[in-house]
């Protein structure tokens, strides 16, 4: 994975109120609320189940392609298995996190519409869903920097690039085809790395951690101190972390595929994602950000 692409889900699978400019409507997302950047499956078409391509593994039983229902998904979009899905053979999709795309294509962008009950959209529907995804991941990222107070000097340009992404998911169905997300993303990158350096600079440091894109494969980390390291795109599969201190990492894109965090300080983390946690292990003394909820998997 580039972590500067921001664009890597974590496993393979798949402050003030603010309004969108250039006459472009939609609701406006609260800098210090991220509340419609979650998913809410109740009023999403099960997007994530049918424009989504599978592949038969240890994340998921089946092979799917994309565009193909689930045999999972039901008639009211509800997947049938959901509080089985790790029994069933399906733990990619508990770590599996639109961001709040689902609803919002659903809702707004097709204004309600079903791909069921309207399957002339389908098609243009499934290939919209990804593109959303993306935008919104990279709301999520952007609204964090805000909060963040070593960043200050960057809030502006920050402010403006989360208003021009914001527009941007209000854009017209037909609209997405032609929209250049890669270069968007690239420059929304860019502006988190910046924001990572002035924000890590305050970390207690004794040597330089520069573990970007590293691979640390089940690698013995158990009380590892990590404050401010710069852990981007890190393969941390398996990673004893166990009560390691993590505050102020940075760890967007690092794969913590059933990385053991039980015990560890992820309070002030940067660019933490809920999937992220979904895919660790943990347990009750896993100290996290408050924007992120204790995975039902966890050890209590």
């Amino acid at each position: 994975m580039d972590p500067d692409r921001v664009d890597r889900p974590t496993v393979p699978y798949p402050e003030d109120p603010r309004t969108v400019p250039d006459n472009v409507q939609g609701p406006a997302i609260d800098r210090g609320d991220r509340a419609a950047l979650r998913a809410d499956c109740a009023n999403c078409f099960g997007l994530c189940c049918v424009a989504l391509t599978l592949t038969r593994s240890a994340d998921f039983a089946i092979d799917k392609d994309a565009g193909k229902p689930c045999r999972n998904l039901q008639e009211d979009f509800r997947c049938g298995i959901h509080t089985e899905l790790r029994t069933q053979g399906f733990p990619g999709c508990t770590v599996y996190d639109c961001f709040g795309a689902g609803q919002k294509v659903s809702g707004e962008t097709f204004d309600g519409q079903d791909w069921r009950r309207a399957p002339q959209i389908a098609g243009q529907m499934f290939q919209v869903f990804p593109v959303m995804r993306q935008l919104h991941e990279l709301l999520w990222y952007l609204t964090e920097s805000l909060s963040l107070e070593p960043a200050r000097p960057l809030h502006a340009e920050i402010r403006r690039t989360l208003d021009e992404t914001e527009r941007l998911t209000h854009l017209p169905a037909d609209a997405f085809s032609d929209l250049d997300v890669a270069g968007h993303r690239d420059v929304v990158a860019e502006l988190l790395l910046r924001t990572s350096e002035l924000v890590r600079a305050t970390a207690p440091r004794r040597k330089k951690r520069d573990h970007r894109g590293a691979d640390l494969i089940g690698a013995r980390l158990k009380g590892a101190d990590l404050r401010g390291a710069d852990l981007r795109g890190a393969y941390l599969i398996a990673a004893d972390l166990t009560g390691a201190d993590l505050r102020l990492a940075d760890l967007i894109g690092a794969d913590f595929r059933d990385a053991n965090l039980s015990g560890a300080d992820l309070t002030g983390s940067l660019f933490l994602t809920q999937a992220q946690l979904n895919a660790a292990r943990g347990d009750a003394a896993t100290k996290l950000p408050p924007s992120l909820g204790r995975p039902t998997h966890w050890d209590r």
